[in-house]
């Protein structure tokens, strides 16, 4: 799957950035991105998106320095500046893409404000899906930052084809550095999301047997609304065995060679059903574990199942029947799925619940904004000036 990522904000930028750098490592040409804020350092502070792929939007208002979480700011200044957003996105060029992908981390400024602005432009002028991946944050970073999630989201499903969301406080660690955390958070975003985008791609590995190409994944996503993703990984049982075996593993390939392929094909067929139950072991675990947004997963319209590993790893009965085992546990009946081969010493199940119906995050971040406005607002009314019976000012 080609996508353009536009990472919008500081946490979008760094995560775009972070994708770029794993496409380059891996040399697959399939991601292509730019980085958009209003803030000069957050765009200087980016490695791996070129200088000329980071647009600085905003000058004449905030001077280069931000809108300091005004995510009302932050989408005027995108309506205003847009069209420079849009030439920057056609120069680069979109006649190969598949999709685009705007990530923005929703509790800031910039990010929160601009995101749903650039989806409704994008989907005016392109005929591919517009998706968002939306960062929210954990409920400590402060009510402020909850306030702007729940505003953004809210018009940011409405905008966007899909929205992808990352919740912060599923994965924050008790003790850990701001620093530490939000790296270690970018780092379960790319992993999870570069998988899922890169399915169906033609690698050394060659390709899979069941191919999960980009059609699926957008008649997957077709439904609109939030989507939830789960990943499990587990390390390949040969790459185990071959460190682990030494001079009896070799007695006993010599046996087997003596004794003949009979016993061979037996054990190519128990072989065969432990990568099957694996794989469906792998599939629960990353349905059932931590997900980017926990979910009641049984209130998912559709899903896809993607197993990425070694080809000999994977297994046609197993992830026909993770599918089926899926299919059981959702609300539709929509589940597509299959295999994705690369050259690794893990296997990795990736779950995507698509248009998810009931979120308790979700819930709760839409009860903390609804809070902190009656709150400002009776602020306001009770808001006294000390200089209100005082003597007179020198001039009205």
């Amino acid at each position: 799957m080609r996508v353009f990522f536009i990472g919008f904000g500081q946490a979008g930028g760094k995560i775009v950035d972070m994708f770029i750098e794993q496409d380059r490592k891996l040399g697959t040409n399939s991601f292509r991105g730019i980085a958009v804020n209003t803030a000069r350092t957050d765009l200087m502070g980016l490695k791996n998106i070129e200088m000329k792929d980071r647009i600085l939007i905003g000058q004449t208002l905030v001077k280069g320095h931000g809108v300091g979480t005004d995510n009302v700011t932050g989408a005027r200044v995108t309506a205003d500046e847009i069209d420079s957003i849009i030439n920057a996105v056609d120069t680069r060029g979109t006649h190969d893409i598949d999709a685009f992908v705007i990530v923005a981390g929703l509790g800031g400024g910039t990010g929160s404000g601009g995101s749903p602005v650039l989806a409704r432009h994008l989907k005016r002028i392109y005929r591919e899906p517009v998706y968002a991946l939306g960062i929210i944050p954990a409920p400590e970073e402060g009510r402020l930052y909850s306030y702007n999630a729940a505003r953004s989201l809210t018009t940011l499903v409405n905008e966007a084809d899909n929205t992808f969301i990352f919740d912060n406080s599923a994965w924050k660690n008790e003790g850990e550095s701001v620093k530490s955390a939000f790296q270690r958070l970018n780092n379960e975003v790319v992993r999870r999301f570069a998988v899922l985008f890169r399915a169906g791609e033609v690698g050394k590995a060659g390709i899979g047997e069941m191919v999960v190409d980009s059609s699926e994944i957008i008649n997957t996503l077709r439904g609109g609304g939030i989507t939830s993703v789960g990943y499990a990984i587990s390390e390949v049982l040969s790459t185990r065995t071959k460190q682990q075996k030494g001079i009896f593993g070799e007695l006993r390939d010599n046996l087997k060679d003596k004794l003949g392929t009979k016993k061979e094909t037996n054990e190519e067929v128990l072989m065969g059903e432990d990568r099957s139950a694996k794989i469906v072991g792998l599939v629960r675990r990353a349905m059932l574990g931590r997900l980017t947004l926990p979910c009641d997963y049984s209130t998912a319209e559709r899903a896809l199942v993607l197993i990425a590993g070694p080809p000999d790893e994977m297994d046609r009965k197993g992830v026909e029947k993770a599918k089926s085992w899926v299919e059981e546990n959702i609300a539709g009946v929509e589940v597509r799925g299959g295999d994705y081969p690369v050259n690794s010493e893990y296997v990795a199940a990736v779950v995507m619940l698509a248009t998810v119906g009931n979120a308790p995050r979700i819930k709760e971040l839409l009860d903390i904004a609804k809070e902190t406005k009656e709150e400002v607002i009776k602020s306001k009314e009770k808001k006294s000036n000390m200089f209100e019976e005082s003597v007179e000012p020198l001039f009205e």
